[in-house]
């Protein structure tokens, strides 16, 4: 049995890009000029085992009575009238706008179950904007990436989820199987003819990836699949990145773009650097961006066979990245040789433990015994001579983990306490190197709209 979805929206929330990711060609025009879709568009989707009917519609936007884009939101109403799931999209990268809230209200009275779905969303600038969809009452938001084709599995999971079990086709064996063993992304960085593609054929076993002494030869990031004894990765080989004000030709700069977007959609990224000229300042650069992206790192130091051994060499290491990179602290540091091998099996754990870290969610009781044992041993400072206090901590999301701390005057609490908090957090929950996010919220006001006495 088949089942109707349709795509509603604000304009250029990405609306025609998913409904092209569905019926799994470009049949809806996509530009970044708001309003380009006007009538509703239908076709033939698939996702998974599940085949339904998808109508691309025009953005929702208020208009007057008889005006072009009355006319365009009434074939919206009809497309919602008709489907059996409403998607409502919304921009992660933009956050929640007044609109939104406007025409949430205009899918719960269509009365059809609905799913909320923030586009855009790789990458770190879109998980400020993340939190603030659950205030729009249509349950937790599905992170995807409509144009690149991230969190499908999610949003077919939450389609799963809203249909009556009648409409629901068999789930086969095969893909119960095929989701546990889904492919660990990973992508390899780091300055020209650090080894990256040398690292990669000697994972696969075979010369997969071009090579040589000359810098620059990768371009473009190619992705290889990789099964690690019986575990399967997905490797993105990468052109090197130098520093911006060294890159004029139009090629390397698309290549640099390419890079940066195999880091967006990466899960574990290896910063690789050379231990003949180990954290230069673009070394830095290049983990600091991998920390801002949300990404689990593991800094990898190819060449170890080309250097003269010293007993404590890779401690001294290791304290020289927690020293140069304190916003990851504890990542693992692996040395290791390309071209002979050594030290692959160390690196491939470290991935492991640093992909574990960058899922771990932790209970809200455990979270608020912990912030309540860090505020007795170091109280907030003092602010206006006012006692600050902290009330509850909860973790919305994991991928990196994500933790939300409420307060009465939140903007009040100082950045050094904020790091205080979050080392705590890593130190008691197993979280090392992983980039940790700590949003602060201010705690609503149950007064604030109670009139004063007279």
């Amino acid at each position: 049995m088949t089942f109707t979805v349709a795509i509603v929206g604000r304009p250029n929330v990405g609306k025609s890009s998913l409904f092209n990711r569905l019926v799994g060609r470009r049949a809806a025009l996509v530009d970044d000029e708001p309003g380009v879709t006007r009538d509703r568009r239908e076709g033939d989707g698939k996702l998974g085992d599940l085949s339904f009917r998808v109508i691309d519609t025009a953005g929702l936007e208020e208009a007057e009575r008889k005006s072009l884009s009355a006319r365009m939101q009434e074939q919206t109403r009809a497309a919602m009238g008709q489907a059996d799931i409403v998607l409502f999209l919304v921009d992660a990268r933009v956050g929640l706008m007044a609109t939104d809230r406007a025409f949430a209200d205009l899918v719960r009275k269509a009365g059809k179950p609905a799913i909320l779905v923030a586009n855009k969303s790789e990458g770190r600038t879109a998980e400020a904007g993340g939190l603030e969809f659950y205030r729009l009452g249509l349950g937790e938001p599905v992170a995807i990436s409509a144009e690149h084709g991230e969190g499908l599995a999610d949003l077919y999971e939450a389609l799963r989820t809203a249909l009556p079990a009648a409409t629901l086709p068999h789930k086969p064996k095969e893909m119960a199987i095929a989701a546990e063993e889904k492919a660990v992304r990973i992508a390899v960085v780091g300055r020209p003819n650090t080894g990256k593609s040398t690292l990669i054929n000697r994972l696969l076993g075979e010369e997969r990836l071009l090579t040589g002494p000359e810098s620059g030869i990768t371009r473009d990031a190619i992705a290889v699949d990789l099964d690690w004894h019986g575990r399967l990765f997905r490797v993105y080989d990468t052109a090197g990145l130098r520093r911006r004000s060294r890159i004029e030709q139009k090629l390397e700069k698309l290549s640099v773009a390419d890079a940066l977007n195999a880091v967006r959609f990466a899960e574990v990224v290896i910063v690789l650097v050379d231990a003949q000229a180990p954290f230069e300042e673009q070394d830095i650069r290049i983990a600091d961006f991998v920390e801002r992206e949300g990404r689990a790192i593991v800094v990898a130091v190819n060449k170890w066979d080309l250097i003269e051994p010293q007993p404590g060499a890779l401690g001294r290491l290791r304290t020289e990245i927690d020293h140069l990179l304190p916003q990851i602290k504890g990542a693992p540091a692996v040395a290791l040789s390309a071209r002979s091998g050594a030290g692959l099996d160390r690196l491939m754990a470290a991935v492991m433990e640093s992909y574990a870290a960058w899922n771990r969610r932790v209970p809200t009781a455990a979270l608020n015994r912990f912030l309540a044992q860090a505020v007795a041993a170091h109280p907030p400072p003092a602010a206006q001579g006012r006692r600050l206090r902290l009330d509850y901590m909860t973790q919305p999301k994991a991928r990196p983990p994500t933790f939300v701390l409420f307060s009465a005057r939140p903007h009040a609490l100082p950045e050094t306490y904020r790091r205080y908090l979050v080392n705590g957090l890593r130190e008691n929950f197993a979280l090392p190197g992983t980039p940790i996010r700590l949003t602060l919220r201010a705690k609503p006001n149950p007064y604030a709209k109670r009139k004063r006495r007279r």
